[in-house]
Order: C-alpha cells, then sequence, then structure tokens
C-alpha cells in the first residue's frame, strides 16, 4: 500500500521550522537552538546529540511513532530535508516538504511522530547537524526498542530524494 502513494508539495501540518538568529561580536557568535518558551511542551527535548554527515551522504528517510526531532542546521556545509506526511489523520497527507538548510540558511526544524524525514549534506565539507529529540533514543537505560522505522532499507519506498 505505501508504494502506491503519490506526494504533493506543500507545507506539513506540525512541522516547524524557525530560522536561527546568529549574535555575533569580537568573540565570534552564539544561536539558541531551542527555548522552552518557544516549542510546544509535547515537543520539549529530553536528550542532545550532534552528528557529522560526509558530503553526498543521506540519512533516511526513516520516520518515529512517538519521537519527535528537534534538528539544528547550524552548518558547516547544507544540508536538503526532506518531508514526508504520512500520517493518514493529519490534513496534510500526501504533502511532501523539501527544505535547504544548513550554513546558508540556518534553521531549526521540529519533525513530528509520524512524519517521515531523511537529510542530504549537498555542501562540499562535513555537515554537522544537533538533534534533541524528545524521547530518549532506545528509551531509559537504552533498555527499549529503538522508535525507528528505516525505509532507506526498502528497495520499493515511495520515500525517495531527488
Amino acid at each position: 500500500m505505501e508504494d502506491s502513494l503519490e506526494f504533493n508539495s506543500g507545507a506539513i501540518d506540525g512541522v516547524v521550522v524557525r530560522e536561527l538568529k546568529f549574535f555575533n561580536d569580537p568573540r565570534g557568535w552564539l544561536t539558541e537552538l531551542f527555548r522552552s518558551d518557544e516549542i510546544s511542551r509535547e515537543f520539549l527535548p529530553v536528550m542532545c546529540y550532534i552528528s557529522a554527515t560526509k558530503p553526498g551522504v543521506a540519512r533516511g528517510p526513516h520516520e518515529h511513532k512517538d519521537q519527535a526531532d528537534c534538528f539544528c542546521f547550524i552548518g558547516p556545509s547544507r544540508f536538503r530535508l526532506y518531508c514526508w506526511d504520512a500520517r493518514k489523520e493529519s490534513a496534510t497527507f500526501g504533502r511532501k516538504m523539501v527544505l535547504e538548510v544548513g550554513e546558508h540558511h540556518p534553521c531549526s526544524v521540529i519533525v513530528p511522530p509520524g512524519v517521515v524525514h531523511a537529510y542530504r549534506n549537498i555542501g562540499d565539507s562535513l555537515g554537522w547537524v544537533v538533534n534533541l529529540p524528545n524521547r530518549l533514543y532506545a528509551g531509559e537505560g537504552r533498555r527499549d526498542r529503538v522508535d525507528e522505522i528505516r525505509h532507506e532499507l526498502d528497495g520499493n519506498t515511495p520515500y525517495t530524494m531527488d
């Protein structure tokens, strides 16, 4: 059934994109990745990690049943972020959203549960992504199943990147 999905371009309900502001001074810069007074309580982070992705490499597509991701793309490098609304109950079911983010357009992006997502480093250098998810990876003490459906392992996936 999934491989018959066709996606239309557009915004997706629940995906929150926030442009990041850099505050510069003689020492360098600072940017606020999230503030609890600007994020809905359901998306407040419980952990944080940073990943480095090589040029041309993609992570995903995958989705979570319960976890929301709060990705922060600040650089170095540039990324193309893909989101597909696979939530049948959503008003934007069947939409695909593509953003170019990173050092040229620093953003934080909240991806709610059920929205399939992936990103590719489209720059020329190693790229960093910070994630502040609202669930612990593999639960308390890493004793639970990982909340992840990995579509990148499916050769017939409808979630394809351009």
